[in-house]
This record gives structure tokens, C-alpha cells and sequence, in this order.
């Protein structure tokens, strides 16, 4: 009987000397960790489909910066696919073999890095469009925007196979056990890794964004200086501080967002520690990154007019219509 038991906690019950043991885990836990998991993986899947399908179908909707949020949903739309490998993980039991396991955290790598990749474009995108206007559709054209999002793609892939080219030789590494999907990164590895996909990034982003910023609220106080009747002064001014609040308040989300679901994911590599994919941890900030991809619909897309009725059209069917990709968008 107590044989039994014993083998019941082994991940593979016939090779008694080289199987992990499932860690004992109250069921509350368990259950709580599997709904919170799957409810991520669906809302991320559901949200990024929604701009994917958005984007692609209608026609108006083909423009420089909607190619740049339609490649951003594309990386979410994997993350949140990715997302469902974790739930092998709960148990901490990988059946899928070691080589599947370090492809499995080489996809998630890369598709992390790829929407980190997007967002910095999309800053770029929106820097030239606020702060260089007029030669805006001389310099952000389909085919470079194209070309940016293909680069920023195969860099993604090229970068996490040299991090990862230990591994993809020899992929049960840090494995102690059959039936364990472990990945070390030394804190040189995660050193390099928070500069290129942490703190340049995120440079980036808050120097362009603090730009369109302040470029934003001159043009504002610049119209609001040349208006002389007082009735158009007192509306344009409610109208400027407004547009100055909504400019403030989606650079802030943005930054606040982006730093809330990286940095305790990078924790060990800001304090100069190895990082394990098998630590409690790392677990949560994983759940943080894939949780950032499911808020990236929101915060680039939700606040665009267009998505919403575009969501209306999808949902109501109105896409199975002939010619509906002809329909008024914007």
C-alpha cells in the first residue's frame, strides 16, 4: 500500500529512481492557480483575436500605426497561448518531453520580447506623428512599417536562441529529474537580458513619450494664445486641459503598466541573482507579463472609437456580410 502512494506521487510512476515527485500542493491552491491561469489565457486569446480580426478585415483600417498594433496582438495573442503551458507546470510534472520544454520557454522568450519590440514602434510611431507631422507620411510608410515589424519579429527569434543555444544543445541541463522543465539564466545572462528587453526598452518608450507630451500641450497652449474672443478662449481652454489630462494620463498608464508587469519579473536580475523558472516567483511575474499582454488591447486599442464599433460589427455578425470590409470604420 505504501508503494502505492508512493508511486502516485511520481510524475511517471514506471522509472521509480529517475521521476520527480509532484510537490504537495493544498487543492484550494491548485484550483485558485488553474482558474487564474486559464481565465488570463482566455481573455488575452479573446481580446488580441478581437483587434486581429478588426485590423485585417476592414480595409480602412489598414494604416502604418494599425499594422504596428496589429503585430502587437499577434505577439500577445501567442503570449496568451504560451500562457496554457503553465498550467502543465502547477503540478510541476512536464510530459511533453525536454526538448518541447525548452522550446516551449524559447516561444514564450520570444514572443515577450517581440511585443516589447512593438510597443517601443509604437512609440517611434507616434513620436514622428505628434512631433514631426508633416513629413509623417513621407517617413512612416506600409513598407517600412513592414519592414520594422519583420525585423523586430527575427530579431526577437535570433536573440532568444543565442540566450537560450546552451539549452536548445543540451535541453536537460538544470533538469534533476525526468519529467522536470527547468530554465536557469546566470545573472550575467539576466543582466543582458534586463538591459535589452527591460531598461532600454522602457528608456525608449518614456523619453518618446515625454516628448509627444510636451509637444502636445505647446501646440495646445500655442492655439489657445492666438484665440481672442473670450468665448472661444474660455472653450478652447477646457478643451486644452482636457487634451493635456488624457495626454498625461495615457503616458502614465502606459509607463505605470509596463513597469508594474516587468519589474517583478526582473527582480532577481535588478538584484544580481540567477533566475529559475522553476522558482514561486518567477511564476507570479510570468502571470504579470502574460496579464501585460492581455491589458495591451486595452490601453492601444479600447481607446480607439474604431475598435469599438468594430467589436459591435464582429459580434452582431455584421463581418459575414458581403462586402462588409467596405464598411465605415472611422
Amino acid at each position: 500500500m505504501m508503494e502505492t502512494l508512493e508511486g502516485g506521487e511520481l510524475c511517471f510512476p514506471q522509472l521509480l529512481n529517475t521521476s520527480c515527485r509532484k510537490p504537495t500542493r493544498p487543492h484550494s491552491e491548485a484550483m485558485f492557480l488553474y482558474i487564474l491561469l486559464s481565465s488570463t489565457s482566455l481573455l488575452t486569446v479573446s481580446l488580441n483575436l478581437l483587434v486581429i480580426i478588426s485590423i485585417s478585415h476592414y480595409r480602412q483600417l489598414h494604416t502604418p500605426t494599425n499594422l504596428l498594433l496589429l503585430s502587437l496582438a499577434v505577439s500577445d495573442l501567442l503570449v496568451g497561448f504560451v500562457l496554457l503551458g503553465q498550467i502543465l507546470l502547477i503540478g510541476a510534472c512536464w510530459f511533453l518531453g525536454d526538448l518541447m520544454c525548452i522550446l516551449y520557454y524559447f516561444v514564450v522568450f520570444m514572443t515577450i520580447s517581440a511585443s516589447v519590440g512593438n510597443m517601443v514602434l509604437i512609440s517611434v510611431d507616434r513620436y514622428v506623428a505628434i512631433c514631426d507631422p508633416l513629413c509623417y507620411p513621407t517617413k512612416i510608410t506600409q513598407r517600412r512599417v513592414k519592414f520594422s515589424v519583420t525585423l523586430c519579429w527575427v530579431c526577437s527569434a535570433f536573440y532568444n536562441c543565442l540566450m537560450l543555444k546552451d539549452l536548445l544543445k543540451q535541453p536537460d541541463r538544470y533538469n534533476s529529474c525526468y519529467g522536470e522543465c527547468v530554465v536557469v539564466a546566470n545573472h550575467i545572462a539576466g543582466a543582458v537580458d534586463l538591459v535589452v528587453t527591460f531598461i532600454a526598452p522602457i528608456t525608449v518608450i518614456i523619453v518618446l513619450y515625454m516628448r509627444v507630451f510636451v509637444v502636445a500641450v505647446s501646440q495646445v497652449r500655442a492655439m489657445r494664445s492666438h484665440i481672442v474672443a473670450v468665448t472661444l478662449q474660455h472653450s478652447v481652454t477646457v478643451t486644452a486641459k482636457k487634451s493635456e489630462r488624457k495626454a498625461a494620463r495615457t503616458l502614465g498608464i502606459v509607463i505605470v503598466v509596463f513597469l508594474m508587469c516587468f519589474c517583478p519579473y526582473y527582480y532577481p536580475s535588478l538584484a544580481g541573482q540567477d533566475t529559475s523558472s522553476s522558482a514561486s516567483y518567477l511564476t507570479f511575474g510570468a502571470w504579470l507579463l502574460v496579464f501585460n499582454s492581455c491589458l495591451n488591447p486595452v490601453i492601444y486599442a479600447f481607446f480607439y472609437p474604431w475598435f469599438r464599433k468594430a467589436i459591435k460589427l464582429t459580434v452582431t455578425l455584421h463581418i459575414l456580410q458581403p462586402d462588409s470590409c467596405e464598411a465605415n470604420i472611422l
